[in-house]
């Protein structure tokens, strides 16, 4: 889908007749072939003058109607006047899908018109801003676009390999696919829920209106130590293992632990937890399991603790920043956090503000004959330095204190 709101001479622009128009700019008939919305191959030249169909694999076309539940209709602008929303706003959500621009081709369904009602409904309903749907599109475009690619790149294509001697994959992908397909719909619509409840609860828990968008977290950044080496060592089978298997670690103990796992950009991965005590517990988890694995490299890891600003899943802000250099500064498979998490960690009574305050603190109850008091995590302080865009900070050595575990 495309429209001419960028300037670009790329668009489809109306032809007096109400119908797009070809693009004013020319293609020659050497112009590359680009990928449609829908993973078929279109030649540059058959799509811009629209007398020829791009040729496209049989397969292909069977699995997306299997897989869409429909047969292509629409091109982009009639999909766009059928759910009554400009050509303009129709490209916008397109894009903001992850989609690219199709230009003239029919290649929409019923459930792209569907789509598009929806989303303007909800704005014209006055439930979402426009700019929000846009968002709404995107966020939901780009977390199902990394699923999607997963699950065809680690999962359907091992299962697609031929189960017996002379039957190709082509043969086996459209019965797998059909069987497959209600099943991960089930489950992926199950899992949103699930998270949507989580998300939800955690929201409304928050104190006032600003922190449900502004809240004060306790962000983690734990990063493989010498992946850059490891890069230039490993076969490429081998490395992507190594990635798999930190990423898979880390997601689970983060989420056993009651932390949300943010993102994982290969040796390193991005966490949150609402509470100090948690995000401790995390850290040193992450430490102990990867130390206990020879095949895993050195980890280090930074944590902050502040407002964090919130958006499309992902997290920003000073308290982010300073986790992120703490990361790169702390020892190898050691824990450094910030004067702000440290303060945390003691208001909670999850760490003595030193060890000499916690030996008098032992010696008092023992001395009324009371149970002294327990704590999980030890703070020591580190040399104040300057960090990079942060200024001076005193980053504090975070340790399970002994007996702890």
């Amino acid at each position: 889908m495309t429209v001419d709101d960028t300037g670009s001479g790329t668009g489809v622009h109306p032809a007096p007749d109400g119908e797009p128009g070809p693009t004013a700019r020319p293609v020659s008939d050497a112009s590359p072939a680009r990928v449609d919305a829908h993973g078929g191959r279109t030649d540059a030249h058959d799509r811009v003058d629209g007398h020829e169909e791009p040729e496209e694999n049989p397969l292909a076309l069977r699995l997306e109607q299997l897989i869409l539940g429909a047969e292509r209709r629409y091109t982009p602008f009639q999909a766009a006047r059928s759910a009554g929303v400009s050509m303009e706003l129709a490209s916008r959500f397109w894009r903001a899908m992850g989609f690219a621009d199709i230009g003239q081709a029919k290649a929409l369904t019923e459930a792209d018109v569907l789509a598009l009602r929806r989303l303007a409904g909800l704005v014209e309903a006055g439930l979402l801003s426009e700019a929000m749907a846009v968002q709404v599109a995107r966020s939901t475009g780009q977390t199902t676009a990394r699923l999607a690619e997963w699950q065809i790149d680690s999962f359907l294509e091992g299962l697609t390999e031929p189960p017996e001697p002379g039957m190709t994959r082509t043969e086996v992908t459209y019965p797998l696919v059909e069987l497959l397909l209600p099943e991960l719909e089930e489950f992926l619509v199950y899992v949103w829920r699930r998270q949507l409840a989580a998300a939800t609860g955690r929201v409304v828990q928050a104190g006032d209106d600003e922190e449900m968008v502004d809240r004060r977290l306790a962000v983690g950044f734990a990063d493989l130590v010498g992946f850059t080496r490891l890069t230039r060592r490993m076969e490429e089978e081998e490395l992507g293992e190594l990635v798999e298997a930190f990423e898979t670690t880390a997601a689970d103990l983060v989420a056993a632990h009651g932390g949300r796992l943010i993102k994982t950009l290969g040796d390193e991965v991005l966490y949150a937890a609402d509470d100090a005590g948690v995000a401790a517990e995390i850290a040193l988890r992450l430490i102990e399991t990867m130390a206990n694995d020879e095949t895993m490299p050195e980890l280090r890891v930074g944590i902050a603790f502040g407002t964090v600003t919130t958006r499309m899943g992902d997290v920003f802000g000073t308290t982010v920043n300073l986790a992120s250099r703490l990361t790169s500064i702390a020892p190898r498979d050691a824990v450094l956090v910030d004067g702000a998490f440290a303060e945390e960690l003691t208001r909670t009574r999850e760490a003595p503000a030193s060890e000499a305050e916690a030996a008098e603190a032992a010696a008092a109850a023992e001395k009324e004959g009371e149970e002294p008091p327990t704590y999980r995590f030890a703070l020591q302080p580190m040399w104040q330095r300057p960090v990079r865009g942060l200024g001076v900070v005193e980053p504090w050595l975070l340790t399970r204190r002994s007996g702890e575990s």
